[in-house]
C-alpha cells in the first residue's frame, strides 16, 4: 500500500504493532506469565496499538500456548499476531497445525533473507531456495485462512538485488504484509529511508519496520521508514528485547505526537504498561536498552553463542562487554554444551538437559548464567 503522500510529503499516520511478549521470549532469561501477558495486551490495546504480537511456534506443543491463550483472552484473536518459525514445508505444516490448535488467526512467518542467516538458518543461502521456501508457506497459510505477514529476518543487511525480488514473490504469493527486520542495527535514517521506499514502491505492497536499539536509532529509524511510506511499526514496551532491545513503545508514540502531531494514541496507560512489564520480564525497573548493558550480548538460543558475528553490530569485546547466557526453562542439550565447554565437566548432556529443566520448573525458574549451569552440572553427577 503505498503513501499517497509520497516519500516527501506528510506521512499517513502508522499502525502500531507491539511484539514485547514475542521478542522477549528471545531476550535472554526474559519469561512473562500468562497473567501479566494479560495484562500487558490489555493495556497496549487501551493505549490503541492495532495488533498484540506474542509467542512463536515452530511445531506442536509450543512453550508459548499458554501466552497466547491469556492473550487471546484478554484482547481477542483478531488484536493478536503469534510468530511462525519458517525452516520448511514439512515443518511449516506442523506449526501452522499447531497455531490453528491455539485459535491464532493473524501469522508472522519468520524467513531470514540475508545471505548468512538463511544459509544458518534454512541450510542454503541460494535466492531461488529461499523464493521457493517462503511462496511454499505463504500458500499454506492462505490456504488455511490465516492473515499473514512475511519478514525479512535479517533484511537491513539483504542487498536491495536480493531483497526486492523476495518482497515482490511474497505478495505475488497472498501475502498480506511485509516486515523488514533490521535483526543487526546497521542503518542510518536516511539508509533506511532509502531501503523502504524500495519495498513501498513494490505495486500492492504493504511494509512494516521492525528496529532493534544497538545503534540508539530505533525510534528514528522507524520514523524514517515510516516517511518512506512503511504503514506499520514494531515496538516493544521499554524497549524489551534482544539485541540492545527494539523500539521503545513510549519514546515512539511520544515522538509520534511531538513530531507529527499525532494524538491517536492514549498516553496514559504508558508509565503503567513500562512498570508491569519490567517487573513481569524480572529485569527491575530501569531496564536501558543500547551495547553497554549486562543485557545487550546476553543470548539464550545456541546459535547466537556459537555464530555471534550473525547477529551482532559490534564484537562485544569491543565496547568492553561480554557475552553471555542468560536463561531459565528454554534450556537445550546445544545450549548447554556451549554452557559446559571448556569447564573439564563430563556429563551426559542429554541426560542433563531434562533433569536442569526440571529441576528449574520445581524451583521456580531462577535465572541461569554460564557458571551456573556448570555448578548445576557438578549438582547432576552427584544426585
Amino acid at each position: 500500500m503505498e503513501n499517497p503522500e509520497g516519500p516527501k510529503g506528510k506521512p499517513s499516520p502508522p499502525h502500531i504493532s507491539d511484539a514485547t511478549l514475542r521478542d522477549s521470549a528471545h531476550m535472554a532469561g526474559v519469561e512473562f506469565g500468562p497473567r501479566d501477558a494479560a495484562r500487558i495486551a490489555e493495556l497496549l490495546v487501551r493505549t490503541g496499538v492495532s495488533l498484540v504480537e506474542v509467542g512463536m511456534v515452530s511445531g506442536p506443543d509450543s512453550k508459548d500456548a499458554d501466552l497466547v491463550l491469556a492473550t487471546h483472552e484478554a484482547v481477542t484473536p483478531e488484536r493478536s499476531m503469534t510468530l511462525v518459525v519458517v525452516r520448511d514445508r514439512r515443518q511449516v505444516a506442523k506449526a501452522l497445525d499447531e497455531a490453528e490448535r491455539l485459535g491464532v488467526r493473524h501469522i508472522m512467518y519468520s524467513i531470514p533473507t540475508s545471505e548468512q542467516h538463511a544459509k544458518l538458518k534454512l541450510g542454503s543461502p541460494s535466492a531461488k531456495f529461499l523464493h521457493t521456501t517462503a511462496r511454499s508457506a505463504i500458500s499454506q497459510a492462505k490456504e488455511r485462512g490465516f492473515h499473514v505477514t512475511f519478514s525479512g529476518e535479517d533484511g537491513a543487511r539483504t542487498p536491495r538485488e536480493r531483497l526486492v525480488p523476495y518482497v515482490t514473490a511474497g505478495f505475488e504469493a497472498g501475502a498480506d504484509r511485509f516486515r523488514l527486520a533490521e535483526t543487526v542495527a546497521c542503518l542510518s535514517p536516511w539508509q533506511m529511508e532509502e531501503v523502504i521506499a524500495d519495498l513501498t514502491g513494490i505495486d500492492g505492497s504493504e511494509i512494516e519496520i521492525h528496529s532493534h536499539n544497538m545503534l540508539g536509532m530505533a525510534v528514528a529509524n522507524s520514523l524514517a521508514a515510516v516517511r518512506a511510506g512503511a504503514r506499520w511499526i514494531s515496538a516493544t514496551v521499554g524497549g524489551i528485547g534482544e539485541r540492545g532491545g527494539n523500539a521503545p513503545l513510549a519514546e515512539l508514540l511520544t515522538s509520534l505526537r511531538v513530531v507529527h502531531g499525532d494524538t491517536r494514541f492514549d498516553l496514559t496507560h504508558l508509565t503503567e504498561l513500562s512498570r508491569t512489564a519490567l517487573r513481569g520480564a524480572g529485569l527491575g525497573e530501569a531496564f536501558q536498552p543500547g551495547p553497554t548493558t549486562p543485557h545487550a550480548f546476553a543470548y539464550e538460543l545456541p546459535g547466537q553463542l556459537t555464530h555471534p558475528e550473525a547477529y551482532e553490530t559490534l564484537p562485544a569485546e569491543l565496547l568492553g562487554n561480554a557475552r553471555e547466557l542468560r536463561v531459565r526453562t528454554r534450556l537445550t542439550p546445544a545450549l548447554l554444551r556451549w554452557a559446559l565447554d571448556g569447564s573439564g565437566t563430563e556429563v551426559d548432556v542429554d541426560a542433563f538437559t531434562p533433569w536442569l529443566v526440571e529441576r528449574q520448573e520445581r524451583n521456580g525458574a531462577p535465572l541461569l548464567d554460564r557458571d551456573a549451569v556448570r555448578k548445576a552440572a557438578i549438582d547432576f553427577q552427584a544426585a
